[in-house]
């Protein structure tokens, strides 16, 4: 009656073992290293690199307690936070531009397993400590850039067509193009609606016999660039994420509008505000040169021109429309420029983006280009050269940098991409590794006075089958540690608590079966009876509670955000595993212990 087949017993055991095995390399903790990696635009990482690093530690007296070589990095492990920043800054300053080197935490355990894919839990920001970033996109911005986009193309396109028009311009959000014979405005709309799609097109008169033609974006076009420009911003802070070389990021949207930046771990907070929080993007335009410079700022601007002033303090009018943007760009890296010896960026331009900028040149031989760098709203040239020649080839050099550290910036920015929108920080949050240990530490012992408090108070209640409730609990705890490791969850301080509430719970089929197997001796069946009517009666008790706190768990995780699913994954998790222990190991244990008694007379329950 009381009896489980040999398959169950090893079913079990297995699941013991694996949760042994996999929630093992948790309790040697993590130690602090640097990761040397490879820019995009120099450098190899390889066995000499290593061998460098090596003896430049050892030159230094600066002790570690290892250094490895992996497939795109190099990690040195340290004992403790202070060697490892002197060993950052030693190694930055040697190796130069061509290497990101960064601060990291890598975990303790044996080598053996880690062979088996046995590792640790992600700690996340509020226990290892880090730097938490909310962004807002500004969509107006990216739906601006559009239609100035698309007021270039069509002025292009009426060209190529040899249609007459008077004048193009971008008014708000549309882009006005002027006609004075309205069958050129016919032949303007047919052309506009094949190739532009997307635009709204509405007639309109002007000043006098002069007819208008507005374009503006629809509604699934407006949608489509909003969306765009939010998975282009996530890309690209991932890609600046990878510069920084930080281990297991968190880039999420949050609402229609935001996104979340978590870097636990980063210690250098303020270098990864400076490259998260700046939006560099990089406009070719041509200077206005048929128009006088006005001598202040207050003075007048011609039409489709801006003032600027280049950073020698000389003012100079650029034509609003852009003639390359930082989308082209493929690859950016600092350097010197041969002939002065200031710092340069070089930077390399796809096959579109080379052919734009080889025509432009070409058909300006002899003219001023302006180089400008668009930074959070405020533009700055940092250059406007005079065009010698045609430029072919895709290789631009863009001089004007202040210094070396503004050439690497830039180039890391260029480099990483250009956002599609620009994003301003509305929230910003550090936690120290000093209070991420501490939170580990109020996290763990909560749960450990739970578990003592919980198995206490069944042991004296139920005896011997509140021991093995107490068992199964811990096969719980086990079993729901080896789970999140397994799936490589990060855990978070709620998914601290929503452990500890899982325990508490945990319990509660526990004593559903205990206060069964109580009910059915008191109504003078024999123990071998009580116990198998206390777990089969009591089941569909359990499984009923279960599954509507499951339901709960998987709508906080549906509709909620941040913390609030960290504690729904650790929550739905420990309900899974909850059933497992507490039904399957629980009768187990009692099929051991009272299963083989044929005679049994007496059930310690208390």
């Amino acid at each position: 009656m009381n009896r489980y087949p040999l398959w169950k017993y090893i079913f079990i055991a297995a699941a013991l073992l694996i949760g042994a095995l996999y929630s093992l390399p948790n309790l040697f903790g993590e130690s602090p290293a640097v990761q040397i990696s490879s820019a995009k635009s120099a450098g190899t990482v390889d066995a000499s690199l290593l061998g460098e690093v090596e003896s430049l530690l050892k030159q230094e007296k600066l002790s570690y307690q290892g250094i490895m070589l992996d497939k795109s990095s190099i990690k040195v492990r340290f004992a403790d936070p202070d060697t490892q920043i002197r060993a950052k800054d030693l190694i930055s300053a040697k190796l130069g531009s061509g290497y990101v080197v960064a601060l990291n935490l890598l975990s303790r355990s044996p080598a053996w397993l880690q062979s088996v894919g046995a590792l640790p839990m992600y700690l996340g920001l509020d226990l290892r400590g880090g730097v938490h970033f909310l962004l807002l996109v500004d969509f107006k911005a990216a739906l601006d850039k559009a239609i100035e986009r698309y007021s270039g193309d069509i002025r292009t396109q009426l060209r190529d067509k040899r249609i007459a028009y008077s004048g193009i311009s971008r008014e708000g959000q549309s882009v006005q193009v002027k006609f004075k014979d309205a069958a050129e405005l016919a032949k303007a709309e047919a052309e506009i609606r094949k190739d532009f799609p997307d635009l709204t097109l509405k007639d309109a008169d002007g000043s006098g016999s002069e007819k208008l033609l507005l374009a503006s974006l629809d509604l699934p076009a407006q949608k489509r660039i909003q969306e765009f420009a939010l998975k282009q911003n996530i890309t690209t802070l991932h890609n600046r994420v990878n510069e920084l070389g930080v281990a297991e990021p968190i880039i999420q949207q949050q609402g229609a509008d935001r996104i979340v930046v978590q870097l636990p771990g980063v210690q250098d907070t303020a270098k990864a505000k400076e490259i998260l929080g700046r939006t560099a993007t990089l406009e070719i335009r041509m200077v206005d040169e048929e128009h006088p410079v006005p001598t202040s700022k207050s003075g007048p601007v011609p039409f489709g021109s801006e003032l600027y002033v280049e950073r020698n303090g000389i003012p100079v009018l650029v034509k609003k429309q852009v003639v390359l943007t930082g989308e082209y760009i493929t690859d950016a890296s600092p350097g010197i420029e041969q002939q002065t010896g200031q710092s340069a960026v070089h930077v390399n331009l796809d096959g579109r983006g080379a052919r734009i900028f080889k025509q432009v040149t070409r058909e300006n031989v002899g003219k001023r280009m302006a180089i400008l760098l668009v930074e959070k709203g405020s533009t700055e040239v940092i250059t406007a050269p005079v065009i010698r020649e045609e430029i072919g080839g895709g290789r631009v050099q863009i001089t004007g940098m202040k210094n070396v550290q503004e050439a690497t910036d830039v180039s890391l920015l260029l480099r990483a991409g250009a956002l599609a929108a620009p994003m301003d920080i509305v929230e910003e949050r550090t936690v120290g590794p000093s209070m991420g240990e501490e939170n580990i530490k109020r996290g763990v012992h909560s749960t450990l006075w739970g578990f003592a408090a919980i198995s206490i108070v069944m042991i004296l209640y139920y005896l011997v089958v509140g021991s093995v409730s107490v068992l199964a609990l811990g096969v719980n705890l086990l079993l729901l540690v080896a789970v999140l490791s397994l799936l490589q969850a990060t855990l978070t301080l709620p998914g601290l608590a929503a452990i500890a509430l899982t325990l508490g719970m945990a319990i509660d089929a526990n004593v559903l079966i205990n206060e069964r197997i109580r009910e059915e001796l008191r109504n003078g069946n024999s123990p071998q009876a009580a116990i198998h009517a206390g777990y089969e009666r009591a089941f569909d008790t359990i499984l009923d509670s279960n599954v509507t706190t499951l339901i709960v768990g998987i709508m906080l995780f549906t509709f909620g955000s941040g913390p609030v699913r960290g504690f729904a994954i650790v929550h739905v998790l420990g309900i899974l595993t909850s059933m497992f222990s507490a039904v399957l190991v629980s009768r187990a244990l009692i099929n051991l212990i009272y299963g083989h008694r044929r005679k049994l007379t007496h059930v310690a329950i208390g």
